[in-house]
């Protein structure tokens, strides 16, 4: 049986990709290269969740078979071993946005319980009645629970700012809505039910105007667009990794330091902590003093290798192949008679939701599956946005950057497909 140093756990360095080349793109997904109910499947659920590339797989596996320990505390090898590639994720997540230190960044499962952390941690400190937590209609459900138990909790008030016909944030509008009473902002950088990318610097600029904090969610973003948050200057910011390439059931928090130091621990157990006793517990320091527990250690490390993914690819070529794909896709779906785009901002992501008259987009999304294609159906989790539109629900095919227009024009051939057979 061999055994294992942490010298011999190296890195594979990806080589950086000048020219966006899609067919090598999919060559790193193995899912994607199967049939579903008999045809080649054409995966446009990303919003969802995005599929993992080899190098990701890799990892994990590398992982479980190799230095599979507990972290922290640990004096054998395999535990410092796993300790130290654990670590070093906080360093290229640190990089992937750019934040001033580590320590700003915080593991947790997903953005959800990060919007929970801050809500739970920062709220009933800085918030009471009377005060106002401002949103967007457009916002997921993550995005609007956690503040309406904050208001329950404080008495404070939460305020919603509209959007227009095309999905767009009415900036005239939430710049009203601010005032002296606003205390905290919280936005979806990029829209999962809309596409919509949000103006988010004018955006944290006018909430800081203002004296408010401002927390993004960057779950849409992160897979698609560059995230620097020191330029952005938000206070919290939050990115989920299952829509990134990366495993589900990891994500970061990222927080300014200072207002990290200042909040109160989100959970109680171990490693959260200096040292107990049943007098006092002393709580360690910041980042570990919100990673209570023995944390997602396997998908930490997938989510280092999937942000090395993505930047070695480059969120320029990634985002440029996206846009034409959704120039292109946007264009195909509008020849379909009886189909409308929900979700036509200037400025969107690779997201096209429609509806089809006279077609339930359940049923839209069933005879798709049964030609091999994913795409997702409902109201994403967003049913306030779906009321703004005057629907309960959506067909939603969402792009990354292994799609083509081959998956475009595959889904056009089904939804055409939906209407013979809808008649």
């Amino acid at each position: 049986m061999s055994t294992v140093s942490a010298a011999s756990i190296l890195e594979t360095q990806e080589p950086s990709i000048r020219d966006f080349d899609v067919n090598r793109i999919r060559r790193d997904f193995p899912i994607l290269h199967q049939t579903v109910n008999g045809k080649p499947l054409v995966y446009l659920d990303n919003a969802a969740t995005s599929q993992k590339p080899q190098k990701v797989l890799d990892t994990l596996e590398r992982v479980y078979r190799e230095y599979n320990s507990n972290i922290h505390r640990g004096v054998h090898t395999l535990s410092q071993t796993a300790t130290t590639e654990y670590e070093k994720v906080r360093e290229k997540v640190r990089s992937f946005i750019n934040a001033r230190s580590e320590r700003e960044i915080i593991f947790l499962r997903n953005t959800t319980e990060a919007i929970n952390l801050v809500a739970k941690c920062y709220g009933p400190a800085n918030l009471k009645a009377g005060d106002e937590i401002l949103i967007t209609t457009m916002e997921h459900h993550s995005n609007i629970v956690p503040w309406q138990l904050l208001c329950e909790q404080t008495g404070a008030v939460l305020k919603i700012a509209p959007i227009n016909d095309a999905g767009e944030l009415m900036l005239d509008d939430y710049e009203k809505l601010l005032n002296e009473k606003t205390k905290f902002v919280s936005m979806a950088h990029v829209s999962n039910a809309l596409g919509t990318i949000n103006p988010v610097r004018q955006i944290v600029d006018l909430a800081h105007a203002c004296g408010a904090k401002i927390m993004l969610d960057g779950a849409q973003a992160a897979p698609h667009l560059a995230i620097n948050v020191r330029d952005l200057d938000c206070d919290f910011y939050t990115v989920t990794g299952h829509k990134m390439f990366a495993p589900t059931g990891i994500g970061i928090l990222f927080g300014k330091h200072d207002l990290l130091e200042e909040m109160p621990p989100y959970q109680g157990g171990g490693e959260m902590i200096l040292s107990v006793t049943f007098e006092k517990t002393v709580y360690n320091k910041v980042p570990h003093k919100f990673e209570a527990g023995t944390p997602h250690i396997a998908g930490a490390i997938g989510l280092g290798a999937a942000a090395q993914y993505i930047s070695a690819i480059g969120l320029d070529s990634i985002a440029s192949h996206e846009h034409d794909l959704l120039a292109y896709g946007t264009e195909k779906l509008q020849e379909i008679p009886g189909l409308t785009l929900i979700g036509t901002a200037g400025n969107k992501a690779a997201i096209m939701s429609f509806t089809l008259e006279g077609v339930h987009p359940h049923d839209v999304g069933t005879i798709l599956d049964l030609e091999g294609i994913a795409v997702r159906t409902g109201h994403h989790c967003a049913q306030p946005t779906m009321e703004r539109f005057g629907i309960t629900a959506t067909t939603r095919a969402s792009l990354a950057l292994y799609n083509t227009k081959q998956d475009i024009d595959a889904l056009v051939m089904g939804v055409r497909k939906v209407i013979e057979v809808f008649g």
